[in-house]
């Protein structure tokens, strides 16, 4: 089956991608990542922006929806630290659209596919105005001073479905 993948960058130009080993991921070979469409969303800010994002799922007790939810019919929240929001305003990202064909399955909750092999690029495709973009597709942005308190209530909850990115970043 055919299918494609996304890699995204702040960089133009890349021609192919050479696998190589993650800094957070030393105890892996060198692959390159790459994020299946449903979860490309989450990769819609400048690289280094650290962020959380989570989904609502089934079986969420009345208690987690609504200290996560609030009053919203989200289905998917991205919170973002307000520092962000010019970097964010004003970068251009290049979606980089790959061949799913040497890929297998890293990660199915956060969408993560990894090749061994390098892999040449099929489509460049610029993105600017990234907020709106996410706001296109149905995704709540939040910004808060600091992520920090939502990190701590998240791992600290029954919410399965989420991801922190970047969180090396955050600020104190």
């Amino acid at each position: 089956m055919q299918f494609n993948l996304y890699h995204f960058s702040e960089e133009p130009n890349i021609t192919v991608f050479h696998p190589r080993v993650k800094a957070n991921r030393q105890d892996m070979p060198p692959v390159v990542w790459a994020i299946d469409e449903e979860h490309s969303y989450s990769f819609y800010v400048p690289r280094n922006c650290p962020r959380i994002v989570y989904t609502r799922t089934d079986g969420l007790s009345e208690e987690t929806v609504d200290k996560f939810f609030g009053c919203t019919s989200a289905v998917r929240i991205m919170t973002i630290e307000t520092r962000w929001y010019s970097a964010i305003s004003n970068t251009t990202l290049y979606r980089y659209t790959l061949p799913g064909e040497s890929f297998k399955l890293f990660d199915e909750t956060a969408g993560y596919y990894i090749s061994e092999q390098k892999v040449t690029p099929i489509v460049i495709t610029a993105m600017d105005h990234l907020l709106e973009k996410l706001l296109e597709i149905n995704i709540e942005v939040r910004f808060t001073p600091s992520l920090h308190p939502l990190r701590e209530a998240i791992l600290n909850s029954q919410l399965e479905d989420f991801g922190i990115h970047r969180y090396e970043y955050a600020g104190r």
